[in-house]
């Protein structure tokens, strides 16, 4: 969603205006079930997110990527290569760090996908300095924002396991929240989500303690 109150909106998000997310209301209700009404909307590069303070406040939770390094012309020139994607990622996510957002409500999302560089995502990752993790992960805490658990989980044999994983193992030691998605584009997409989430939280040893207040509410 890109809300038509923020200038900027490529082509391909003037097509999703928030009045398009607004037809799901209202949310349907359940005895055993909490509906929450959210957005995934998007970072431009000019550092740009689209949506305004008073959608932000309508919503109950907002999702922001910093890694939609795809988006040819929109989030990125297009021709950079590993080393300057590396450095986009820390940009981008200090820029979200430093936004005027309701921190209590936002989620980072997807900060490993593959949409970073493709086959060579491990690549960039590993360029990224363990002490910028650190000082990130610890501003993020620091702000209450959400940290997204959205990747297919590695075999802990996998070759690159260890360079994946490290981010969100950083972000637990600063003491950051998270929570999970799916990413699911079809309804299809969710029927394999659980055992993904299962191995996620069994590899980073998560508890019900390391979930995003929001959810536990």
């Amino acid at each position: 969603m890109w809300d038509p109150a923020v200038p900027g909106a490529s082509d391909w998000y003037a097509a999703q205006p928030y009045e398009r997310t607004r037809r799901a209301l209202p949310l349907p209700q359940s005895d055993g079930l909490r509906f929450l009404f959210g957005c995934e909307t998007d970072m431009d590069r000019n550092r740009v997110i689209g949506v305004s303070p008073a959608v932000a406040k309508e919503l109950d939770f907002i999702i922001v990527p910093t890694t939609h390094l795809h988006m040819n012309g929109f989030t990125l020139r297009g021709d950079e290569g590993a080393d300057e994607r590396a450095r986009l990622w820390i940009d981008r996510f200090d820029a979200l760090l430093d936004a005027p957002l309701p921190f209590e409500k936002v989620g980072a999302a997807h900060l490993t996908c593959s949409l970073i560089f493709g086959r060579r995502t491990p690549e960039v990752m590993e360029k990224i300095p363990t002490n910028e993790y650190h000082r990130l992960f610890g501003k993020a805490a620091a702000r209450g924002i959400g940290i997204e658990l959205n990747f297919p989980a590695p075999g802990t044999d996998a070759p690159d396991a260890r360079v994946m994983l490290l981010p969100y193992r950083i972000a637990r030691e600063e003491g950051c929240r998270f929570y999970l998605g799916s990413d699911a584009h079809h309804p299809e997409d969710l029927l394999k989500a659980k055992a993904n989430f299962e191995a996620i939280v069994d590899l980073l040893g998560l508890t019900e303690d390391d979930k995003i207040p929001l959810l536990l509410k």
